[in-house]
């Protein structure tokens, strides 16, 4: 038995709660899966899941084990990261979450590059304006654009992004251009909410230094940030949205900002990952390339959380 590959196999079965979903991210069948598993457990002489036909959960010595392999993982990526000097030695998986807009605008048009810098490294990227749950589905980090920081996990900020306020020149031909927040009763707002059921936010603004909100109508409410550029660019009403977002639409006047003097507070962007006393080489390498690519697009930065 490789005790490596058994402890690697038994986290991801211990993290997804699942023999199957482990195997898929592994690379592996189930069965081989569900070998190394039993194997470790002969070698310890403890029993470390809880097996049934709906579920797989931890023991109390599968948990006490379970942390204590995570750090003897991050422990050999690291000795091993250690002597790749090269960036072109640098190799395994990365699994990684941001949203739609990030990808679109920031990731994708330059990771050919980054991929050619590294490549041996594999990349698997998820596109998704729905929170993921980072240890559970074994993501190495993810871009968190607004919200709160999980509970657990290192968040290392990258700054903040402005917001402003938009509209399609049809949109404005047909209701106006407001001119104030009064002008606002006679407009619409585009809601945005990341799940569809739950209380849309008004118009915010920001006054004084502290934040407000107005209530406003709206015909379409959305749950994509992709949607919902595209729905004030069909001059379905106001959004307010991060400049980044809709820099080519502003630059070729598809759409255009209104009420400068009313935006909503700039958005904390982070990058999130697990609470590991080390990180691998790769995903290390991976956050620094890309906290350079938001960068240019971010304020001054805030202090991260732990």
């Amino acid at each position: 038995m490789d005790r490596f590959h058994a402890m690697r196999a038994f986290v991801r079965v211990a993290e997804l709660a699942s023999f199957t979903r482990a195997a898929e991210s592994l690379g592996q069948p189930k069965a081989s899966v569900s070998l190394l598993v039993q194997q470790l457990e002969n070698q310890l002489g403890a029993r470390l899941l809880h097996r049934t036909t709906r579920r797989v959960s931890l023991t109390q010595d599968g948990q006490a084990c379970y942390e204590r392999c995570k750090d003897l993982l991050a422990d050999a990526e690291e000795i091993e990261a250690m002597f790749q000097l090269e960036a072109s030695q640098l190799r395994g998986r990365l699994r990684v979450d941001m949203n739609q807009a990030v990808a679109r605008d920031l990731v994708l048009p330059r990771l050919a590059e980054f991929l050619r810098a590294h490549p041996q490294l594999e990349l698997e990227l998820s596109c998704t304006d729905h929170r993921v749950d980072l240890i559970r589905e074994g993501f190495d980090c993810v871009v968190r654009v607004g919200g709160q920081v999980d509970p657990g996990l290192i968040a290392r900020s990258l700054g903040q992004m402005e917001q402003i306020n938009c509209a399609s020149p049809a949109y404005l031909q047909r209701f106006g251009t407001p001119r104030s927040l009064a002008d606002l009763a006679e407009h619409r707002l585009v809601h945005y909410v990341p799940n569809l059921g739950a209380r849309a936010d008004g118009w915010e603004y920001q006054q004084n230094g502290e934040t407000h909100s107005l209530d406003m109508p709206g015909a379409l409410t959305v749950n994509s940030t992709d949607a919902y550029s595209q729905a004030c660019l069909a001059g379905l009403g106001l959004i307010q949205v991060p400049r980044v977002g809709v820099l080519p639409y502003l630059a070729d006047g598809r759409l255009v900002e209104v009420l400068a003097e009313f935006r909503a507070a700039p958005m904390p962007v982070f990058l999130l990952y697990p609470h590991r006393r080390n990180l691998s080489k790769r995903v290390q390498v991976f956050m620094d390339w890309l906290a350079g690519l938001v960068r240019p697009y971010v304020a001054e930065r805030t202090p991260a959380t732990r």
